[in-house]
């Protein structure tokens, strides 16, 4: 993921910062509490695209 591309995209739902997660290629924004996919270096920011994160993800470090 482009660094520059990531300071430009912000999370739909609460227009927040994202977060790369490299290894689930996901795009992970902590205030909607949802996961974005990445699919072939394309993010996917819709919410109904998204997954939920635990309890458990949230808590783990950034």
């Amino acid at each position: 993921m482009d660094p520059k591309l990531l300071e430009l995209l912000v999370c739909p739902v609460t227009k927040g910062p994202l977060v790369y997660d490299r290894a689930r290629q996901e795009l992970v924004s902590h205030s909607a509490r949802l996961a974005y996919p990445v699919r072939d270096g394309v993010p996917i920011l819709l919410e109904n695209e998204a997954r939920t994160l635990t309890d458990e993800e949230l808590e783990a470090p950034r």
